[in-house]
């Protein structure tokens, strides 16, 4: 049955970046899912943002490194922002930029579930934006086991832990083919 979602006027592709991808269990589920996303919010003029992370020197997100590189192409007239912390609005000029084109709404989608993902959503929630999070355009790594404390705890745990966390400040979507999108009013 098809979800009963209010458009959505911007999109935030959050760390899609090569080399974070390479340690995504199923990425090949949630470059699929994200590009379904960023599809609809293109076709329907909403704002995209795609945010990519600074990782510390000889992280696999370093700038200027090949793991570093947008996995999806950026289109003319959609906005590219350096973050170099989890949440996307801490130091960068994100909310300006929303604000300047009238987003009240956004969707988030990319990674990791339970840090980039969870604070820019928690973020936006507080400083007063609708957030629409589709269960199945996030993802992140599996958490390795602790000798004496814990198994290891499966990707899809940790992101389904992490909506939970955000579940009184966010709309979970379970399907992103689900989410409509529509241009902010000017």
């Amino acid at each position: 049955m098809p979800e009963n979602v209010t458009p959505v006027e911007a999109l935030l592709l959050i760390d899609l970046q090569v080399g974070s991808l390479a340690a995504v269990p199923d990425a090949e589920r949630l470059v699929d899912r994200t590009a379904v996303l960023l599809a609809a919010a293109r076709a329907s003029g909403a704002v995209v943002v795609h945010v990519q992370n600074d990782g510390a020197t000889g992280m696999a997100d370093q700038p200027g490194t090949p793991g570093w590189e947008l996995h999806l192409p950026v289109d003319t007239g959609e906005s590219v922002i350096r973050k170099p912390r989890d949440n996307a609005f801490d130091s960068t000029d994100l909310a300006d930029l929303l604000t300047a084109r009238g987003v009240g709404s956004v969707a988030v989608c990319g990674l990791m579930s339970e840090m980039c993902v969870s604070a820019t959503a928690r973020a936006a929630s507080s400083l007063g934006y609708r957030v629409v999070l589709p269960h199945d355009a996030h993802a992140t790594t599996n958490i390795p086991a602790t000798p004496g404390l814990s198994d290891l705890i499966p990707a899809a745990t940790v992101s389904r832990v992490a909506e939970w966390a955000l579940s009184d400040q966010i709309e979970l979507v379970h399907d992103s083919r689900s989410v409509p999108f529509t241009s902010p009013p000017r």
